[in-house]
């Protein structure tokens, strides 16, 4: 038997922590300085260089945010691999979902660990004053990820239960 799931999951999550350190390399050296934003795509899509201490959407903690994320993030790691391991070989998008996850929280990970100024974040959307929180690569990674491990893990809890309820189903005595 083919042994397909590291065939899945390693490309998929170091294409994601690659193009999220060349990304954030760019963002570094061309759009400096910070909280300057280039217009991309007129006022609805730009880039602004902003570094981010804390977690998504701006989330701080205090001094410590930094160590706090990075050990929060180590323990989401173990968990995942906890998942990535009860994962089947077959499990197509459950691999996927989960390469995206980890290589975004990696990425992200490799930040909080290399500079104590945090996460380089640079995408930057919304319209006028309205934003959305600045974010970068690895968030978009982990986004995409987190909903299709959900939406996996629902549809496998669901199929689950539907398992369970047939049996009883067949054994009831009829009317």
């Amino acid at each position: 038997m083919q042994r397909s799931k590291p065939l899945r999951f390693w490309p998929v999550l170091v294409v994601v922590v690659a193009m999220d350190a060349l990304t954030k390399s760019f963002a570094e050296h061309l759009l400096v300085p910070q909280r300057i934003p280039h217009d991309v795509l007129g006022d609805w899509l730009r880039f602004t260089l902003v570094y981010n201490p804390g977690a998504a959407f701006g989330f701080n903690v205090g001094d410590y945010s930094r160590q706090v994320f990075t050990v929060l993030t180590l323990g989401a790691l173990a968990i995942l691999a906890r998942l990535y391991l009860g994962t089947r070989d077959d499990e197509r998008m459950r691999v996927l979902a989960l390469a995206l996850v980890v290589g975004g929280a990696v990425g992200n990970l490799v930040d909080r660990i290399r500079s104590p100024m945090g996460v380089v974040d640079f995408i930057d959307f919304g319209f006028g004053d309205h934003r959305w929180p600045t974010f970068n690569v690895a968030d978009v990674a982990v986004s995409m990820g987190a909903v299709c491990l959900a939406w996996v893990l629902w549809e496998e809890d669901r199929a689950t239960e539907a398992t369970e309820e047939s049996p009883l189903r067949a054994e009831a005595p009829a009317p």
